[in-house]
């Protein structure tokens, strides 16, 4: 029987974060892994998640975790800010690391994790897990052996619930805050332009427009006025490498109906992948992932997706479930050393994406980017 990959998880609070969410439960359904240690910054809940989770280990220093002999995989799940200097003490104490998106706050940041992982020859993952859902391994399937003909054109709407009402939860009040580089630029329009360029190809040319249309929000556990600085819309249009023409608008503080559809048209009918149940008001890479064709001069209908596209063991979670596939992929390539899932080379060239944009806002010029 193979044996299973020893993982230690930085920012495993039990009481609420992504880690809760998504990280712990996965790993302790999946066969593949064995939690062995955990790590906060008290004391107490470090306890109480070793002892939540069945972790043989706690830890508040990061640093212990990460040299461990117990531990063979670091997972970074914390704030962005914190992501660089716990992710580099991994890598040199040479453990695989899987580090949850934004990669880090700053490009610069991620052009130094990736040069120290591809120096250490360890595996590395980022928290693309959109691309891991059944339902879009079924679409870029479909769309690279030409089930729609070749692609004409594809319309991008992402909006989440944050914000909505003009509120916001105090755990999320960092990401207002441009600097941290963790705003609705980063999360939302990182993970959807990702997928986007996963299933079509890279974006070539683009223009961009942010804005910030809640300039303060309420933070609903505290009643005290925030500023924001980050933007809370993202417009943008361009071409594909391709030619093929792309429209997106990413936005926060939707109050009705949150969702995130991609849509693909091609010349001999379309796709969308559609973001549905309880989740979708946060984003594509947490929610129920659909898929639906509508055949040429006919109307959307869903797509199932055949069971070989789902390789994890199945979990009721949706937040759990993407995760599950990508940790399924990553422990594939740890015992067989090939290279499938989202790593930080993947991250930096998405941070370079996001720079495009920025600098395509500020200058009001087209960008061509290098690919």
């Amino acid at each position: 029987m193979t044996e299973p990959i020893r993982v230690g998880v930085i920012g495993a609070g039990p009481e609420r974060g992504w880690a809760s969410m998504s990280h712990l439960p996965a790993l302790t359904a999946s066969p593949d892994y064995e939690l062995t240690a955990v790590a906060t910054t008290r004391s107490g809940s470090a306890r109480r998640a070793a002892e939540l989770y069945g972790a043989r280990h706690h830890f508040t220093d990061p640093a212990r975790l990460s040299g461990h002999p117990d531990v063979d995989l670091v997972v970074v799940a914390v704030k962005t800010p914190d992501h660089a200097a716990l992710v580099e003490a991994a890598l040199e104490a040479g453990k695989h690391v899987y580090c949850e998106w934004p990669l880090t706050r700053t490009t610069k940041e991620a052009e130094v994790l990736a040069s120290a992982a591809e120096r250490a020859g360890v595996h590395h993952a980022v928290g693309l897990q959109a691309r891991h859902a059944p339902a879009v391994r079924h679409a870029r399937h479909l769309l690279t052996t030409g089930a729609i003909g070749r692609i004409t054109g594809v319309d991008v709407y992402a909006a989440r619930a944050k914000g909505a009402g003009g509120t916001v939860t105090s755990d999320a009040v960092y990401t207002l805050d441009r600097r941290n580089g963790a705003g609705t630029l980063e999360v939302a329009g990182g993970h959807t332009l990702d997928l986007l360029e996963h299933l079509c190809g890279s974006m070539g040319r683009l223009s961009a427009l942010l804005s910030v249309q809640q300039p303060r929000l309420t933070v609903s556990d505290t009643a005290e006025s925030v500023g924001v600085t980050g933007a809370d819309h993202v417009l943008i249009g361009g071409l594909l490498v391709t030619g093929v023409p792309v429209s997106v608008h990413v936005h926060d503080g939707k109050t009705g109906h949150p969702r995130t559809r991609l849509e693909f048209t091609g010349t001999r009918g379309s796709l969308a992948l559609v973001s549905e149940g309880p989740a979708a008001g946060h984003g594509i890479q947490v929610s129920d992932i659909h898929l639906y064709e509508a055949p040429s001069g006919d109307t959307w209908r869903e797509v199932p997706v055949p069971p070989a596209h789902r390789t994890a063991v199945d979990v009721p979670d949706t937040a759990v479930r993407n995760v599950l596939e990508l940790y399924t992929a990553l422990a594939r390539d740890i015992r067989t050393g090939s290279r499938t899932v989202p790593d930080f080379e993947t991250g930096l060239r998405l941070h370079l994406l996001l720079d495009t944009v920025r600098s395509a806002h500020r200058t009001g010029a087209c960008q061509a980017r290098e690919v």
